[in-house]
């Protein structure tokens, strides 16, 4: 599904003056490009998560590309956006938690790199990056997406959390 959402004007309307000696004036008016976000939403929404003894999800899972209105010429690659949230459900150990690293996997298991390959999301915060038992924390995902694959109907991602040992 596309839906087209808030925009952002890039560029700006020139306006040339000329003062012509017999003094009139000249305006020439130049064109504005309008930049949009097409949004392309992921079938499910979330994905459960699990990576030992911590549990989460990858939710509100969204694709944008950013695309001058009109011409559809893309001017930012797409980007997959949500949230991963990682809750501790040991009784006992603590989590040190450092980075989690998005893959996507085309329908045979194949890996798919997008053009910008750093996948990667930082989990440690300036509050903490300790996640103690029972404890929850989740952090927004903003990494690049594969644009070959924006028109595929099969598609797996796949999330692996590293942890300070």
């Amino acid at each position: 599904m596309l839906t087209r959402t808030a925009s952002l004007s890039l560029g700006c309307a020139a306006l040339l003056l000329g003062v012509l000696a017999a003094g009139c004036a000249k305006q020439q008016a130049g064109t504005t490009s309008q930049i949009v976000d097409q949004t392309f939403a992921l079938t499910p929404g979330s994905v459960a998560v699990r990576f030992g003894f911590l549990a989460g999800a990858l939710k509100d899972l969204k694709v944008i590309e950013r695309v001058e209105q009109g011409t559809d010429h893309v001017t930012d690659p797409p980007k997959l956006k949500g949230t991963l949230t990682l809750k501790n459900t040991s009784e006992d150990q603590t989590a040190q938690l450092v980075a989690a690293k998005i893959e996507y996997l085309d329908s045979t298991g194949q890996s798919i790199a997008p053009a910008r390959s750093d996948t990667t999301v930082s989990l440690s915060s300036n509050q903490s990056d300790r996640l103690d038992p029972g404890a929850e924390t989740s952090r927004d995902i903003d990494v690049p997406f594969p644009s070959a694959v924006l028109k595929a109907k099969n598609l797996s991602i796949k999330a692996a959390v590293s942890l300070a040992k």
